[in-house]
């Protein structure tokens, strides 16, 4: 990458990024091209060209400015200081809104690039998710308080549990076209309030 672009005046660079981001949120990535981007941006295929040397910069870029501002946002909300695991989780979810709402097509790239199979950058987008999912999900672990859920359950079965149905919520919505984020959040909203009474110790 070109460090050029950071030098560029904010509001340019936000045109780059939001243009990105609206062009692949739409398309997967082979059939995303970078004079549609640069278009998109009001500017040259060859300036985009001179920022981000090749499309798979541009896109692991984007990807990486995702999970920053996901980190950022969720820290703002208080969401790692949690000792109630569905409080963090409902915390986190209203983190979330917020910057989808502030960036609609940030929301529905990072779902797409989850999920986007092309042998070029499938690979990166996963160990680059580990590596930041790992990274804060251990530190929330380690401040919840085991004594929030019934007797004798199993806990990391619990999260894989709430993972996969969320993992297979989200790979149902992108099969069915765009993602609705309004019903995401309503749905999300059940499922945490059904996980609670499932998994939280009765008073």
């Amino acid at each position: 990458m070109n460090e050029r672009f950071f030098s560029l005046p904010e509001e340019k660079q936000q045109a780059i990024i939001n243009a990105g981001y609206e062009v692949f949120s739409q398309n997967a990535y082979k059939n995303s091209p970078m004079s549609q981007i640069a278009d998109a941006a009001g500017i040259s295929k060859s300036l985009l060209f001179h920022y981000f040397h090749n499309k798979k910069e541009l896109y692991m870029f984007l990807w990486d400015k995702c999970a920053q501002m996901t980190i950022e946002y969720l820290t703002k909300y208080g969401c790692y200081g949690q000792k109630d695991l569905f409080e963090s989780m409902e915390r986190g979810m209203r983190a979330k809104m917020e910057i989808i709402r502030r960036y609609p097509h940030m929301a529905n790239f990072t779902i797409k690039a989850f999920y986007e199979k092309d042998g070029e950058i499938s690979a990166a987008i996963q160990e680059s998710y580990r590596k930041y999912f790992n990274l804060k999900a251990d530190q929330t672990r380690l401040n919840l308080d085991p004594e929030q859920f019934v007797p004798g359950l199993d806990i990391p079965m619990m999260y894989r549990e709430m993972y996969w149905a969320s993992e297979g919520y989200l790979w149902e919505m992108v099969q069915r076209g765009d993602v609705d984020m309004d019903q995401l959040e309503q749905d999300f909203s059940k499922l945490i309030d059904f996980w609670k009474s499932i998994y939280l110790r009765k008073e």
